[in-house]
């Protein structure tokens, strides 16, 4: 607090109880703890200053180490800044860059350093949605969204006024400029190499403002209804052609292999009747069948004992001539 004895020696006239209110509405006005002796004590060195030491100070005996100390420790109160992680700090003195501030507490002079802090997180800006016309004169809207961060915190506020605005007008420009270049089929099926393309032209423009563009994605097409359900038309369409060449390709393969077989068949008739008699086995498995063996099982049963009595010697009647 203000020492007892300065306050006790002031004049009682009227300026002296001008000085003791204002002392008073600065106690009730600030909060505890705060820097309150010191501004009371500036106030009536003011007040000496301004009025003369015959009026305000009559009679008033300080000693002088209080007006530096006071000095000294209203300049280191009102020098303090803090800078949160996220941040860094950029001190202009005079209008000239004198230093950089990392995360913590700090001190500038003050009335004549003036910081800014810069966020150095990264930021998610949308790129508003705009209509554009591709390689093959189709009109889309394209919707996308950029991630940039500073890295240069000086570099962003002497190069750019405002670097959000301006990375925000130059991708909506870049993103129209390379889809253009695009025909409608590749802006749909080739999204990754046109992210690519703009976020490196981006990133080259934006590295002299101390901004790096790390990701850049288009997040919505949006196609007139008549290009849609053409579409809608052409992939029913090459869905029914790629069925349709599938079952052909099935029946192609099949003939293959049953023209195979048949070349087998010729060549060892003993497969021809082995298979009809698969058959028969494969009818028979089902006990409620009735089968009626056809006119061709004789000769099939006269082709079979012909070969077995081959396979053994032996010759059928009538055979050697």
């Amino acid at each position: 607090m203000l020492p007892t004895s300065l306050l006790s020696q002031l004049p009682d006239d009227e300026r002296g109880r001008e000085i003791r209110r204002k002392i008073e509405e600065i106690r009730k006005t600030k909060k505890p703890g705060g820097p309150l002796p010191i501004i009371i004590f500036a106030i009536i060195i003011i007040e000496a200053l301004a009025k003369g030491a015959g009026s305000a100070l009559d009679g008033v005996t300080f000693n002088p180490m209080y007006i530096v100390l006071a000095i000294v420790v209203l300049g280191v109160i009102l020098g303090l800044r803090v800078v949160t992680q996220y941040q860094f700090g950029v001190v202009f003195r005079l209008g000239k860059i004198a230093a950089t501030k990392s995360p913590g507490l700090s001190w500038v002079v003050p009335f004549i350093d003036r910081m800014v802090k810069v966020d150095m997180r990264t930021v998610t800006m949308p790129v508003t949605s705009q209509k554009i016309i591709t390689k093959d004169n189709v009109s889309i809207d394209v919707a996308a969204v950029a991630y940039f961060k500073v890295v240069d915190p000086v570099k962003s506020l002497i190069a750019i006024e405002d670097v959000t605005s301006a990375i925000g007008q130059i991708a909506q420009t870049t993103v129209r400029n390379i889809i253009g270049q695009f025909m409608l089929d590749e802006v749909l099926s080739e999204t990754a190499k046109i992210n690519t393309k703009v976020r490196e032209i981006l990133d080259t423009q934006t590295e002299q403002w101390g901004v790096m563009v790390s990701i850049v994605e288009i997040k919505d097409i949006q196609l007139p209804e008549g290009m849609q359900r053409a579409m809608a038309k052409q992939a029913e369409a090459e869905r029914e052609r790629r069925a349709k060449i599938i079952a052909a390709e099935g029946e192609f393969q099949a003939s293959e292999k049953l023209a195979q077989a048949a070349d087998v068949m010729a060549a060892h008739p003993i497969a021809l009747q082995l298979r009809n008699l698969q058959t028969l086995a494969e009818i028979a498995i089902e006990k409620n069948s009735t089968i009626i063996f056809p006119n061709q099982f004789m000769t099939t049963m006269n082709d079979v004992q012909r070969f077995m009595n081959q396979e053994s010697g032996v010759k059928l009647p009538g055979a050697a001539h």
